[in-house]
């Protein structure tokens, strides 16, 4: 009996030593969770039970538990890298099926989607009309360039100087004296190609102004602004003109001219804000991911459009999960099944761009474990020599 317990035992030290053997093999292991053998003792047992005086058979492997403890996140240069801090699983797609994952090296393929060094597919929230959905599936980023807007509203913010010179001569914007201020802008049409929208400010009396907007030298209306003794703008501050004309082949634009904030005080005529919502064709020059998981798309024109939402997903209970390789989980029975959710919603983690999960590895304890896992060995190997001992001397009995 004695043989038989110290084999089982030298099995488990083997099984053991396997995985803690594995455990330090991935130690480098981008998102690589540590592993736990656990054994249980064997008692021979009939349908009366087991005596209390009943001497164990060995050991076996009971099971071996996955370590889903946080690892340390280390930053890269890849802003597509991923990290997940706190609880959830990165998941991935391929025509194998759908598995979740804590490893985030991502990248993009010809296609531009994001995909891990096996080629599988990061799954998220997906965009319809600039807006994240509930819809998932691959998470692709735009390669294309994104369309020009023209530009359809102005927004002009100044003080112009209560103490300013009223002018009584005709407007004349090629003559400086016949207008007291100016300030300008670039404007684009529905093609993209930019214009120079320019206004120019004329005082006509002590509380009234008027505006005049160019484009391109060539005038587009006015519009009168009145302020209190106060200096505060009490005429309608949005003045919209219809119909500018801007060239061949181009959709006629639209402008309105928003003077709101606009203040007559005793400084000197000051830009407080001058702003435009069109913008010109953009080429995609970077990517971006919030800690929520949203994928920015970043173009030359300075303009940002959402991409998606990366999800993550989490399970009852994370040890049930069936390990596949490549640092990959797929759901069990008793994992139970995937509860999908945006980073950090109900128990999720956030998630860490341009960062990968490392191994959660203690190399130092794995060590000492070996040690241990190896002085489990021997003694149970001298428990088969001494029993063998034993069975010698009553062989060598006359």
């Amino acid at each position: 009996m004695a043989f038989q317990m110290a084999v089982s035992g030298i099995r488990a030290a083997t099984s053991d030593l396997g995985v803690i053997g594995n455990n330090i093999a991935n130690a480098n292991t981008t998102g690589f969770k540590a592993s736990l053998a656990q054994f249980a003792d064997v008692y021979a047992a009939s349908n009366l039970g087991t005596s209390k005086d009943a001497i164990g058979q060995g050991v076996q492997l009971s099971t071996v538990a996955q370590q889903f403890t946080q690892g340390n996140v280390a930053t890269t240069d890849n802003s597509i890298d991923l990290a997940i801090n706190g609880a959830g699983f990165f998941v991935v797609e391929a025509s194998e099926g759908r598995f979740s994952t804590r490893a985030g090296a991502f990248g993009l393929d010809e296609q531009g989607y994001l995909v891990n060094a096996t080629g599988q597919r990061l799954l998220g929230f997906q965009v319809s009309d600039g807006a994240i959905t509930g819809g998932t599936g691959p998470l692709n980023i735009r390669t294309s360039n994104l369309a020009p807007k023209a530009t359809d509203g102005i927004a002009v913010e100044v003080n112009l100087d209560a103490a300013s010179e009223v002018l009584s001569a005709g407007f004349d914007p090629e003559e400086p004296n016949s207008y007291n201020n100016s300030t300008s802008l670039t404007v684009y049409d529905s093609l993209g190609q930019e214009h120079l929208a320019t206004t120019y400010f004329r005082k006509s009396d002590a509380n009234d102004w008027t505006a005049y907007l160019y484009l391109d030298d060539a005038e587009v209306g006015s519009t009168a602004l009145a302020f209190s003794e106060y200096g505060q703008l009490t005429s309608p501050g949005l003045t919209s003109f219809a119909g500018v004309t801007v060239g061949p082949g181009v959709d006629d634009m639209t402008l309105s001219l928003d003077f709101t904030g606009t203040t007559q005080f005793g400084a000197d005529f000051g830009v407080n804000a001058l702003e435009q919502d069109g913008f010109t064709t953009g080429q995609l020059s970077g990517v971006d991911i919030d800690e929520r998981g949203v994928v920015l798309a970043r173009f030359s024109n300075g303009q940002t459009a959402p991409q998606g939402q990366v999800m993550l997903a989490n399970f009852g209970n994370p040890q049930g999960l069936q390990p596949n390789g490549d640092t990959l989980w797929t759901e069990s029975t008793d994992s139970g099944p995937p509860l999908i959710g945006a980073p950090g919603t109900a128990a999720l983690g956030l998630v860490q761009s341009g960062a990968l999960e490392e191994s959660n590895v203690d190399l130092a304890a794995q060590l000492v474990n070996l040690i241990i896992a190896q002085r489990n060995y021997q003694a149970n190997a001298q428990v088969i020599q001494a029993e063998d001992e034993v069975t010698q001397t009553i062989i060598n009995i006359r």
